[in-house]
């Protein structure tokens, strides 16, 4: 079960954007598992990707569509990664676009194919070609919900953000969905994660904003360490609500819209983690005091991808000296130890790298028993911050991803 709140927002409908989708058994029969979005024509797109040398086919094909122009269609299939499937998988993440790119009018780099689920195994495509049609014909704007459900995996709740926001008397919307629930720990945007927005920007700046907001919500989760071969990030601006285009960082609506596109990348991020596969706790690792924020970063990550510390949160155990070794091993060159404070919750476990002299086991206890935790480190060497989420390990973790292909 997700931790938290994980409801579903009312998920207003972006001008330029519909969403269709088919039932196309790529793996499970009677699920829908075909997504499809269509961007109105003028849409610009950004998309950042898995760093894992491993990358799955359509990871390679939507990278290199992208540096072509920005696509008009995007075509999401789960059950199947199409991923270490070698010559015949990129074959396949090809006809893919060809064949849909023949039923919608557009050019073949015009579309953008992502693909997840089981890894080392080849599509069903005859099952997901015919699925493409029926899926074209159900586009609709008001369909996110659906998508947010049909590119699930070992997910258990869809998950969704959306505000919407005004600029200079005009009201826009922002909405996304994104999918995970293990193999996280994205090194360059998220598992799946699809953003929208009808306001005008410029492509530009539409890869801009994505990075900036990736780099503080999808690129600090984590919740077992791996990192996918299959994650990816689209951010897209219609300009179809109106409206001037944004096209300087210096212009006022920029860090206006930053400040939104980051709110609900965060949401979304922090989604992944809640619903983290067996997880029964929702972590907030916050690290301050640092010389740099990548330091914070290393202490934060160390901290939340130990997996001696995730199950002493599980078990509601306060052995804090985990988190110590944790810290000391991050890596932080020169680290005076007598400088760490540590504290769970409101309760001070470090005091200047020892026991703080009125902690108590009891009180660290009753800490560790809350479903939401935050573990925050002052480093004492500097200003700067940084903060990771993460979840615990539990059994069902392991039970989950036993049977994972079952």
């Amino acid at each position: 079960m997700a931790v938290g709140d994980v409801a579903m927002p009312q998920m207003h409908a972006v001008k330029g954007v519909k969403i269709g989708s088919a039932e196309a058994y790529v793996r499970y029969p009677n699920r829908r598992d075909l997504v499809i979005f269509e961007f109105a024509a003028g849409t610009h797109a950004a998309g950042v990707f898995t760093q894992n040398a491993f990358c799955a086919a359509p990871v390679h094909v939507s990278k290199k569509h992208l540096e072509m122009g920005n696509p008009r269609y995007l075509v999401i299939n789960t059950g199947n990664a199409n991923a270490g499937t070698g010559k015949t998988g990129m074959e396949n993440a090809k006809s893919t676009c060809f064949k849909f790119a023949a039923l919608a009018g557009v050019e073949p780099f015009e579309i953008l194919p992502f693909s997840t689920g089981v890894i080392g195994e080849q599509l069903p495509m005859e099952r997901l070609l015919s699925g493409l049609q029926p899926a074209l014909d159900s586009l609709k704007d008001d369909a996110w919900l659906d998508a947010a459900a049909g590119i699930m995996t070992t997910d258990t709740t869809p998950k969704g953000a959306s505000e919407q926001f005004v600029l200079d008397g005009v009201t826009y919307a922002m909405t996304g969905i994104s999918k995970g629930a293990g193999m996280i720990r994205p090194n360059m945007a998220t598992m799946l994660s699809y953003v929208a927005t009808d306001a005008p920007i410029s492509r530009e700046l539409v890869q801009q904003l994505l990075k900036d907001a990736v780099n503080v919500s999808f690129n600090r989760i984590t919740i077992d360490g791996d990192t996918s071969t299959n994650d990816s990030c689209i951010f897209a601006a219609t300009g179809q609500a109106g409206g001037i285009e944004i096209s300087s960082a210096g212009d006022a609506r920029y860090a206006a819209v930053a400040e939104v596109l980051t709110r609900v990348m965060k949401r979304l991020a922090q989604l992944i983690v809640r619903d983290g596969e067996g997880a029964t706790k929702f972590i907030t690792v916050a690290v301050e005091g640092g010389g740099n924020t990548q330091e914070c970063c290393d202490v934060a990550y160390s901290i939340a991808h130990s997996p001696l510390v995730k199950t002493a949160l599980f078990a509601s155990d306060p052995n804090w000296g985990r988190i110590l070794a944790a810290i000391g091993y991050a890596g932080v060159p020169e680290l005076n130890v007598e400088n760490i404070q540590v504290w769970l919750g409101d309760v001070q476990i470090c005091k200047d790298g020892g026991a703080a002299a009125d902690y108590t086991e009891e009180a660290g206890a009753r800490e560790m028993e809350k479903s939401e935790i935050t573990i925050r480190v002052d480093l004492g060497r500097g200003e700067a911050k940084d903060t990771v989420y993460t979840c615990d390990l539990s059994y069902d973790y392991v039970k989950i991803n036993a049977d994972y292909r079952s």
